[in-house]
């Protein structure tokens, strides 16, 4: 078992327009919502930083139960992402605070421009993810199952509390979780990946969640 935290910063991934749209609810965009999103983008670029902390757990399934050591999570879902894996990857992602600040000032003055930037931050928190996942990926030379976060399915949102004491979110990357189960920043993420052997074809992130009708669930 890996019993260090590991931290680091990525580089700014390419943004996915198409995503932003979706994150802020627009179907069709004239060119007047396009040059809202150019502006947004531009001016989040220099708010937006890119941190991960991780660390690498031995685990072990029994039936709806996944072992990590000393602790371990009763979810049926998260056991069978992750069956077969003898070790899994617990991460936390987060793009900081500087554009949480920017929507907060935008709120009164522009409420446009702070829903774009909130589609904006939603898009970079997900794309951070995703290079994280494609570096580990290389850096353990293994295949990774679908990344899981406390909230998916059926894992207890309250797994949040030893997800951030197994990480050090506050001490490493500057997360912190209030007494309400939210992070802060808002735009960050936490989440569990297995290490296997064999390859596990990846699910679309919202096909795990219950909220059917959410507005912002991808086409499955």
């Amino acid at each position: 078992m890996n019993s260090f935290v590991i931290t680091g910063s990525f580089w700014a991934p390419p943004f996915c327009q198409k995503e932003i749209l979706r994150y802020a609810g627009c179907k069709t965009a004239d060119s007047q919502v396009l040059r809202l999103m150019e502006e947004c983008m531009e001016e989040a670029k220099s708010k937006l930083s890119y941190r991960v902390c991780y660390r690498k757990l031995s685990v072990s399934v029994q039936g709806d139960d996944s072992c990590f050591g000393a602790f371990s999570f009763s979810s049926a879902s998260l056991a069978e992402t992750i069956r077969g894996c003898k070790e899994a990857v617990f991460f936390a992602a987060t793009v900081g605070s500087e554009l949480d600040r920017l929507i907060g000032g935008y709120g009164r003055l522009s409420p446009a421009k702070a829903l774009m930037l909130q589609a904006i931050g939603a898009e970079r928190i997900e794309a951070l993810c995703d290079l994280f996942c494609a570096w580990l990926t290389e850096e353990e030379k293994t295949f990774l199952t679908p990344r899981f976060s406390p909230g998916y399915g059926d894992l207890k949102l309250d797994t949040q509390k030893e997800i951030f004491s197994v990480l050090e979110c506050e001490k490493r990357i500057g997360v912190v979780l209030n007494h309400s189960l939210l992070m802060s920043p808002s735009k960050s993420v936490t989440a569990i990946v297995g290490l296997g052997k064999e390859s596990k074809k990846a699910k679309n992130k919202c096909s795990s969640c219950p909220l059917q009708n959410c507005s912002f669930r991808g086409a499955l």
